[in-house]
């Protein structure tokens, strides 16, 4: 039998870091068996549903690369089926009419309050009526749901996950099946759709677990084959609590509108609560579709950790190509009104370079764009702890330091080993550290604390930007009030 799986999101909101996660688990493991992933839209909830929610859904099933072999299929579709399998069910005794009201059972379950269990009180009023009597009042068009009748013993499944899972059936109500406006109920819209579309194999998250008796159930009723069922752990916030907003970014696409790479994000994802089985942590996703089994998902909930994430997405942006970057860059680029797009076709060997030297220290697209500012921009913005840390520390040292290097490196050939040779050389002579040479001249040609490699800097800045922003960086310090330098 061919493998199956679905993945069926509610079109309710958008689509978000767990439901991202469950389908990741589906696609690979459809891949790795060579099977099929249906797409289906639940989308029964009309008050809530909404078609932008839809499309929001399928974006980020493709910016994450996940794509499906069927669908999409929407649940609505499918009313009529729903209904044709509750009539059946109907018909074979597998189900009854019930005509109490929703204050009827209030009303009988507070009666019965501390005393017999009230789970059968709909079955008992339908079966205390007349034969026929049920058919006749339906006739009449009075009001009534169709409830399941749950049988006696007990629902057992092997979880692919969890193992051996067993149900007592009386824990378990006879549920509504057709609600009194006819509409189908979720448990057994699910499990139609599922026996229409051949699923072989359910995996969705622990949160589904009390649906599962209940589907098992109706396919037993029904006939059908009961697929295969492994529930994966919840996911949770690094305060153990259920992720939520207050955890930061749930939606799949607010990580996407933050710059974060999609591979990084699929390897992330495939992380909570799956293991390969060793340390390896960065995979590929043709690892990810060889190295994933089902037998190697944790039953344990997962932590959504945000530095993790960005590390691995660190980890992404330095193996990437810088073609692969550059689209990123460049819309960045142009929004940030730094640059067109033919100014930078112009110079493409040079911006190439340029960004595999940015990209070791970019975990999103905007720190990119933050890194090559200042290879943009004439006027250095400086962070004022720059600033505090690395000049006012020792305004005068930094000065006479600012000047000696002007002066050095005014007639040097311009390269990176020839500029680290004056640089180093300086530092020599004048018997201090690198680093008391090197930070005051970052300082001074980005404005920043941190940046790539000073001398790969100064390269891709050329020689006549760096020797005026350090002509305007030593006027900035000889005239600043904590300096006594003079000013000549």
């Amino acid at each position: 039998m061919m493998i199956r799986v679905r993945f069926p999101p509610s079109p309710t909101g958008y689509l978000h870091v767990g439901g991202a996660r469950t389908a990741l688990f589906n696609w690979l493991f459809s891949k790795h068996h060579g099977g099929a992933l249906v797409l289906r839209i639940e989308d029964t909830d009309r008050d809530r549903s909404k078609p932008e929610h839809t499309e929001a859904i399928l974006h980020a099933l493709r910016w994450l690369g996940l794509d499906w072999d069927e669908g999409p299929y929407f649940q609505s579709d499918g009313v009529d089926r729903h209904r044709k399998d509750a009539l059946r069910l109907l018909e074979e005794g597998k189900a009854y009419r019930d005509f109490m009201t929703p204050e009827d059972l209030a009303r009988e379950r507070e009666v019965a309050k501390g005393g017999a269990s009230v789970r059968r009180v709909p079955r008992r009023r339908a079966e205390s009526l007349a034969a026929g009597e049920a058919e006749e009042l339906a006739a009449k068009g009075i009001p009534h749901a169709l409830r399941f009748r749950v049988p006696e013993g007990a629902t057992k499944w092997k979880d692919m996950v969890h193992g051996e899972m067993s149900f007592q059936n009386e824990d378990i109500d006879d549920l509504v099946i057709l609600r009194s406006d006819g509409s189908p109920t979720y448990n057994l819209a699910v499990a139609s759709d599922d026996a229409d579309q051949r699923i072989s194999h359910v995996i969705r998250g622990d949160d589904h677990l009390s649906n599962t008796p209940k589907q098992i159930l109706i396919y037993e009723a029904m006939g059908w084959p009961v697929p295969e069922f492994g529930h994966v752990p919840m996911i949770l916030g690094g305060d153990g609590k259920r992720l939520s907003k207050r955890h930061g970014a749930t939606a799949v696409g607010e990580y996407e509108e933050q710059g974060l790479l999609a591979p990084a994000m699929v390897n992330f994802l495939a992380l909570l609560g799956w293991s390969p089985g060793d340390d390896q942590e960065i995979m590929t996703i043709q690892e990810l579709i060889v190295r994933f089994s089902m037998d190697r998902v944790l039953k344990k909930s997962a932590v959504f950790d945000t530095k993790k994430l960005d590390w691995l997405s660190g980890q992404y942006f330095n193996a990437s190509d810088a073609p692969e970057l550059e689209p990123l860059l460049t819309s960045g680029l142009e929004e940030a009104g730094l640059a067109t797009r033919s100014e930078l076709e112009q110079r493409s060997e040079w911006y190439l370079g340029l960004i595999d030297l940015l990209k070791t220290r970019a975990r999103r697209a905007p720190d990119l764009v933050e890194l090559a500012r200042p290879f943009f921009s004439d006027e250095v913005e400086f962070e004022p702890e720059a600033v505090a840390k690395h000049w006012l520390k020792a305004p005068e040292e930094a000065l006479a330091r600012l000047r000696a290097l002007r002066s050095r490196l005014n007639g040097v050939d311009w390269n990176p080993e020839a500029v680290e040779g004056v640089v180093r050389g300086y530092a020599e002579e004048t018997s201090v550290g690198l680093g008391k040479v090197i930070h005051p001249l970052r300082v001074a040609v980005t404005g920043r604390q941190a940046s790539p490699g000073i001398f790969e800097v100064l390269d891709f800045l050329g020689r006549a930007s760096v020797l005026e922003r350090l002509d305007r960086a030593i006027d900035r310090l000889a005239t600043s009030p904590t300096s006594s330098t003079d000013k000549n």
